[in-house]
């Protein structure tokens, strides 16, 4: 698939995606990132992209024409989703990273200042996407991750596809604990269970352990999260603690 990125600072991406996972995907042809610079798609000899907002607040809001212009140019898919990264967006999750991997071309625009000229959410863009309930100085930061999330979805991108599956969100919940070498470090021991040899065993204190964790650290998600027969059949709290005896 393929990534578009638009942007007044492509500057910014020069080191992010030069490493890791998406560096190999790039390698490996699996995707394309392309970077624009917003700049390019103006027609005044000033190269404008922004300009003061109407009803006299402060700061510069980004201008229509060149964002327009940019995607215009750069689509080479009919079907092309096009987001706005923005504070206000769909909140990034696995979910919409799975269904960003799953589109042939993806348009990012990354705001800056003010904010965009709202025609570009409610004509041009498909939708926003927000990494968090907080502002950054521009949505290039957003972008980055952006990519990074739904690339990893994408066929032939991460080496052993089960271990995207396994991450955490993919089912509504947090991942459960890894471990590996040494057995026992300072005092702290494996839990015994991932020893036992019996895979069944072993998946269902998984889920438990993945449950657990997230009941703890986002109990938000825990209402959102499928239950399904084999979480009904977990073992009781005083058998799961038996396995870190």
């Amino acid at each position: 698939m393929r990534f578009d990125i638009i942007t007044i600072f492509p500057e910014m991406f020069t080191g992010v995606f030069s490493g890791g996972v998406v560096k190999r995907a790039l390698d490996r042809e699996r995707i394309r990132i392309v970077v624009h610079d917003l700049r390019d798609f103006t027609q005044d000899k000033h190269r404008q992209v922004d300009d003061r907002p109407f009803g006299g607040l402060e700061g510069m809001v980004l201008k229509p024409e060149p964002i327009f212009r940019a995607v215009e140019a750069v689509r080479e898919d009919a079907g092309a989703k096009v987001y706005l990264l923005s504070p206000q967006g769909r909140t990034l999750d696995a979910g919409l990273a799975r269904e960003l991997a799953a589109e042939p071309q993806v348009i990012l625009i990354c705001g800056r200042y003010e904010g965009v000229d709202e025609r570009v959410a409610e004509h041009l863009a498909d939708g926003e996407i927000s990494i968090g309930d907080y502002v950054l100085s521009g949505g290039e930061l957003a972008a980055a991750v952006v990519v990074d999330a739904a690339a990893r979805f994408v066929p032939g991108v991460v080496g052993k596809e089960g271990s995207v599956r396994n991450d955490s969100f993919s089912e509504g919940l947090l991942d459960y604990p890894q471990y590996t070498r040494p057995r026992e470090f300072r005092g702290l021991k494996v839990p015994a269970v991932l020893f036992s040899g019996d895979h069944e065993k072993i998946e269902r204190w998984r889920r438990a352990k993945a449950m657990e964790k997230t009941a703890r650290l986002r109990p938000d998600l825990v209402g959102r999260a499928a239950r399904s027969a084999a979480d009904r059949a977990l073992p009781d709290k005083k058998a799961d603690e038996r396995t870190h005896s």
